[in-house]
């Protein structure tokens, strides 16, 4: 499923390589250059998160902060260069879901992100289980049960179910599932999605159905 995150960073080169991360893992990034933006891009659309940099000219991140919790409960996480104890609790305050200290690793900060938007859709993601059903994930131990039976799942066939439990009852088109479990720079056939989906689908077993083949548009799993 394509998430739509909003992204207010005042240094143009840093905003840019952002939206292309974000771009590239299949997701759908808004850039605002300041705070005044930021709140005329999210007055006018919804989001499923907020990258917000704290020290901008004008509106800074704290401000827009505040003004976005008085209108929504959207996950935001503050950019920031302060690493002070004091700066980080007037933050969470305000009501910011996380910080992330520059410089940073834009694959941890990806992963914070698809995290807080997960709980905010209110996936079922508790003590790093994921359940969907009878299907149920082990996240830390990477292990996979339908029920009390556990199932062994090549690579490919984790990150694919993991993105559709993760995006349940959404449809996801090949080009997304490409994107996400292989990565932007695969340059193969969409039909291995369909390998693997197949495969993954004799190792469900009698729960296969869940996973739903939706014609000219993709895949969803449904329980």
């Amino acid at each position: 499923m394509e998430y739509r995150v909003l992204i207010v960073e005042d240094e143009p080169k840093l905003c840019e390589v952002l939206c292309d991360y974000f771009r590239s893992r299949g997701d759908l990034p808004t850039p605002a250059p300041d705070g005044e933006a930021a709140l005329a891009q999210a007055e006018g659309g919804q989001f499923d998160a907020v990258l917000l940099d704290v020290m901008m000219p004008g509106l800074d991140g704290f401000s827009v902060c505040r003004a976005l919790r008085r209108e929504s409960a959207v996950p935001v996480i503050f950019l920031t260069a302060l690493s002070d104890e004091e700066d980080k609790l007037h933050g969470f305050a305000l009501g910011a879901d996380d910080y992330v200290t520059k410089p940073f690793s834009l694959s941890v900060l990806y992963a914070k992100t698809e995290a807080l938007i997960r709980r905010s859709r209110g996936s079922v993601l508790q003590g790093g289980l994921l359940q969907a059903g009878n299907i149920r994930v082990d996240l830390a131990a990477r292990r996979v049960f339908l029920g009390r039976q556990e199932i062994f799942l090549t690579p490919k066939e984790y990150a694919l179910l993991l993105c559709l439990m993760h995006n349940r009852n959404a449809i996801l088109s090949r080009e997304q599932l490409l994107v996400k479990c292989w990565g932007y720079d695969y340059d193969g056939d969409v039909r291995a999605v369909d390998t693997h989906i197949k495969r993954l689908r004799e190792k469900l077993g009698s729960h296969a159905a869940c996973i739903k083949t939706v014609i000219k548009a993709g895949y969803k799993l449904e329980v």
